[in-house]
């Protein structure tokens, strides 16, 4: 079963089946404050994640994303959670710190 560890909001785990939805779905879906300034569209980069383990078990990467990439605006271990879906495996992220939301705790 494909699972979503966000380890900066104290590990919460999203296990799932339906692996054609988008990650930033998945976490909504889980009601988990995530943030998307363009509306989950890949026009903005507020919904980046940082990819600390399971890269590989996404998705290839959008045109949005090589766009952003090539303007050095998303790292090689960032992704845009809208963009890219886990259709097998674990990925394991964090919320970057400058997309974290005020009215939520994070952890280390």
């Amino acid at each position: 079963m494909p699972k979503i560890v966000i380890e900066n909001l104290f590990n919460r785990t999203i296990n799932f089946t339906d692996t054609s939805r988008k990650v930033i779905e998945l976490i909504h879906e889980n009601n988990i404050d995530w943030m998307h300034a363009c509306g989950k569209k890949g026009r903005c980069t507020s919904c980046k994640m940082i990819l600390v383990a399971g890269q590989e078990n996404l998705s290839d990467p959008s045109d949005r994303e090589i766009y952003f990439r090539k303007l050095q605006r998303l790292g090689l271990n960032e992704r845009l959670s809208c963009q890219c879906e886990l259709p097998e495996g674990e990925i394991r992220i964090r919320v970057a710190d400058i997309n974290k939301f005020p009215h939520l705790e994070y952890s280390e």
